[in-house]
């Protein structure tokens, strides 16, 4: 989803039980700059998570029955008053089914178009077990996460933690809130440490359009409410909405300029650009620029071509799952 100077990498084998992590200090936090691929990564310190709270919240805690992340539809109207001005008011990503790999390489890798893809997912068994929590809980619950807390990472209070799955849940539960905000478990390889969730997806074909290569595989679980600010990728993306819905806003990439774009290298695929609350004398152009938008339903994909920039907002507790891969060597694609 976004090539934002992440806060956080960690070393360690996809094997280790959460007794190990603690013990070998599987999660090594450091305070460098490193190179991965094409995009740098920052890491600042973060707040650990405290032996009392591992102990304070337990699997049993939560409770033994079947408990469904996302159970009811939500009202589109009171939806719409909290999305960005002429939200859904003008052009939708278009929406494609039984697309063929052709058809996308030509129609949408090639010309660097935005698709959503409805029904490629009917087979994973994510579509199932990722809204029970008790599933969750007994794959993941005593395993250690690395979560953002705040309104979005460009907001001075935003910060990190490390806490349990479990605890991540219970914050769901109750809203997603902790006391500073929001909690958000977003583009993490949660499918590296824990083996049981990357056996319940697989890799859409697509994502070998071009004769690329993966680059990345990501979970993005949160609570309604949760965004990601406007910014752009360097990479071809495929975002699998596996539970819940997502709002999300795309801008062309021909249009960075206008979407004033932070001048330090840190965050240069960002936007200063609120699209929550626009500063109308800064950007007085911004709400006439052309934008295509769409809701993600449960088990559908959006591709997002390499630089265009994206704006996202959980609409319910959503958990998804993100693709990127590269330009094959002979690809035309700009």
């Amino acid at each position: 989803m976004r090539t934002r100077w992440r806060a956080s990498t960690w070393r360690g084998t996809t094997t280790a039980t959460a007794n190990s992590e603690r013990r070998l200090g599987f999660w090594i936090w450091e305070s460098s700059w490193e190179a991965r691929s094409s995009e740098r990564i920052w890491t600042p310190p973060v707040e650990k998570v405290s032996e009392q709270t591992r102990s304070s919240v337990r699997v049993s805690d939560l409770g033994n029955s079947e408990h469904r992340l996302v159970d009811r539809e939500f009202d589109v109207a009171e939806v719409l008053q909290l999305l960005p001005v002429k939200s859904l008011s003008s052009k939708l990503v278009v929406k494609k089914s039984g697309l063929s790999l052709e058809k996308f390489l030509k129609d949408h890798y090639l010309a660097g178009s935005p698709v959503i893809i409805s029904d490629c997912m009917a087979h994973w068994p994510a579509k199932t077990k990722w809204n029970n929590e008790d599933y969750l809980l007994r794959v993941a619950g005593d395993r250690t996460v690395p979560v953002e807390v705040g309104k979005n990472y460009l907001c001075a209070e935003w910060k990190q933690e490390l806490i349990t799955f479990s605890e991540f849940l219970q914050r769901i539960k109750s809203s997603g809130c902790s006391p500073g905000g929001p909690t958000y478990l977003a583009q993490h390889p949660l499918f590296d440490q824990i083996n049981e969730l990357r056996k319940d997806i697989f890799i859409p074909d697509y994502c070998f359009a071009g004769g690329g290569e993966l680059r990345s595989l990501n979970s993005w679980f949160g609570p309604a409410g949760t965004v990601t600010p406007l910014h752009h990728d360097p990479h071809h993306n495929i975002l699998a909405q596996v539970v819940g819905k997502k709002y999300i806003r795309l801008y062309s990439s021909s249009l960075s300029e206008e979407l004033f774009p932070y001048s330090g290298t840190m965050l240069s695929n960002s936007s200063q650009v609120d699209l929550d609350d626009i500063d109308e004398r800064k950007f007085p152009k911004v709400q006439d620029l052309e934008f295509v938008d769409c809701i993600l339903e449960e088990g559908e994909m959006l591709y997002i071509p390499p630089k265009w920039w994206h704006y996202v907002r959980s609409l319910t507790t959503s958990f998804s799952v993100s693709f990127w891969w590269s330009e094959g060597e002979s690809s035309d694609a700009s």
